[in-house]
């Protein structure tokens, strides 16, 4: 009996590996036949201030307007530079404060059972249709200190006994959806930058000194988050391997 169920169970995992790399295969085949993409951005209109740690426990987040930096402007014409080389990018039209508004990432383990939300937003509000994929950079989320969700943009400040932290962070997912069947081929969301760091975040982020206030009308803010979406956004274009060579 014993020998069966060790057979049964070297069965299972050979058919897992099969599956694994089967979907590989399919995923892989699917990058290759693309030729046209349309790239969608939306995670820059606003960036959210929170506080945590030991005296952020009762303090509701708050947002302000980052909409003048052009943040999804800047995405989409990096995006377009990196991927040109291999595929024919075409500028397309959405309603970006569709794609922003929702909240909850699809790439989180929870949500792996559901129908990805941004299949049908493509499907009825980009234009042109009939690309063959559209590349969708959207918010993602990610937890700091005490368990407080922060995603998207943000500056974040947290607080312990003795010394107070800054942290910038711009997190986000990217997904390649099919322009005929619309199904998500590819996404994954952006890895953190470096591990190096007193506060760690899953996604870009970077620590940063008390001579940043937080304020939205900071040009170091707005440097430093550009820094960090163009620093990383090749390394995730290359993980979901978008980019010729990687």
């Amino acid at each position: 009996m014993r020998r069966i169920a060790f057979l049964w169970v070297g069965l299972a995992i050979a058919c897992a590996a099969l599956g694994a790399a089967a979907a590989f295969e399919t995923r892989a085949s699917r990058l290759q036949a693309i030729k046209s993409v349309g790239i969608v951005s939306a995670i820059g209109e606003e960036m959210s201030l929170t506080q945590a740690g030991l005296t952020g426990l009762g303090n509701t987040g708050q947002s302000v307007s980052i909409s003048a930096w052009g943040l999804d402007e800047m995405i989409v014409q990096q995006a377009t530079r990196l991927l040109s080389g291999r595929f024919r990018v075409e500028a397309v039209s959405y309603r970006r404060a569709a794609f922003a508004a929702i909240r909850d990432s699809a790439v989180a383990p929870v949500n792996l059972l559901r129908s990805d939300p941004f299949k049908e937003l493509v499907r009825s509000d980009v234009t042109p249709q009939g690309l063959d994929a559209y590349i969708v950079i959207t918010r993602a989320k990610s937890k700091l200190g005490n368990g407080r969700n922060v995603d998207g943009v943000g500056f974040a400040e947290y607080r312990t006994l003795f010394a107070n932290y800054g942290l910038i962070h711009a997190l986000y997912e990217v997904r390649v959806i099919d322009g005929k069947t619309f199904d998500v081929i590819e996404k994954r969301a952006a890895a953190p930058l470096d591990n190096t760091g007193t506060m760690r975040i899953a996604g870009p982020s970077g620590q940063i000194d008390d001579t940043f206030d937080g304020q939205a009308s900071s040009e170091r803010l707005r440097a430093a988050i550009a820094e960090l979406v163009t620093r990383s956004l090749p390394v995730t274009l290359g993980d979901m391997h978008l980019i010729d060579g990687q």
